[in-house]
């Protein structure tokens, strides 16, 4: 018997949620104290992008990078790489946060002065460093360990004869690279990519624990002075769901494009 495909189903769920969502934005317009809750949590909502877009696309850029090292001919980039991605993985969001918060930044900014000092340079406070940029290093680093083995497993799933067939054609590593290797991979990674980045803006919640003026800690704030912990945590669901389902459809719709892409250059 066929299984049936996902793709090919009628998205009730969807069309509940949408009712859902618009009998509670209903309530929102109606109900004077969820309304003043939107407007105060609306504050956060610029902060939560931000440090979800710059934290996401740094471990981008880190977790190719580590990807890429983790699958050299050269052992010791391989080695540094493994114990770089086993390590931070190891170490939850949250402890990551608190330690690049207090301890990594403290000594960057130690290590910054003790080389300004030999430079002449005027030495710096530890609270120049802002709590939100400690933020972004730390979602940063946590999540470039996991992309980065997204990345490895989406370069190693190509196939090796289309490699070889590229070296035969006499492509150097980075144009094998570019028009062989990361065009097929991509469309691998998307999915897993894509859950990372919906994942980040969950987590991006956890910056709250360092004060930063994201959705959640506007909202801890706004329930500790009016008490109405109901309608405002509510308000605070409805905007994180708003904002991670219609990042998995659009990232369900750029996936489905990209594989019919793909079957037709087939």
């Amino acid at each position: 018997m066929p299984t049936p495909k996902q793709d090919d189903d009628f998205p009730w769920w969807l069309v509940f949620a949408v009712g859902l969502a618009g009998l509670f934005l209903y309530r929102i317009i109606i109900d004077d104290i969820y309304l003043q809750v939107l407007r105060t949590l609306g504050k956060g909502i610029g902060i939560t992008i931000f440090v979800t877009l710059v934290g996401f696309a740094s471990a981008c850029v880190i977790g190719l990078g580590l990807a890429v090292a983790s699958l050299s001919r050269f052992q010791i980039l391989r080695q540094l790489s493994r114990f770089y991605i086993e390590i931070i993985r190891g170490i939850p969001i949250i402890v990551l946060l608190l330690y690049v918060a207090f301890v990594f930044a403290p000594a960057l900014v130690a290590a910054r002065n003790w080389v300004g000092d030999l430079a002449g340079l005027d030495p710096i406070r530890t609270r120049e460093f802002s709590l939100l940029w400690r933020a972004i290093v730390a979602l940063t680093i946590g999540y470039s360990a996991f992309i980065a083995e997204v990345f490895r497993a989406g370069i190693q799933a190509v196939d090796e004869g289309q490699i070889e067939a590229a070296k035969a054609l006499g492509l150097n590593g980075w144009h094998r690279f570019r028009h062989i290797i990361w065009p097929q991979a991509f469309r691998m990674i998307l999915p897993p990519l894509g859950n990372d980045f919906v994942a980040m803006v969950k987590d991006s919640s956890l910056v709250s624990v360092l004060g930063v003026a994201d959705i959640t800690q506007l909202g801890k704030v706004t329930a500790a002075g009016n008490f109405r912990y109901f309608e405002t945590y509510n308000v605070v669901a409805f905007v994180y769901l708003m904002m991670t389902v219609s990042l998995s459809l659009g990232l369900r719709r750029l996936e489905k494009r990209l594989r019919a892409k793909g079957e037709v250059e087939r």
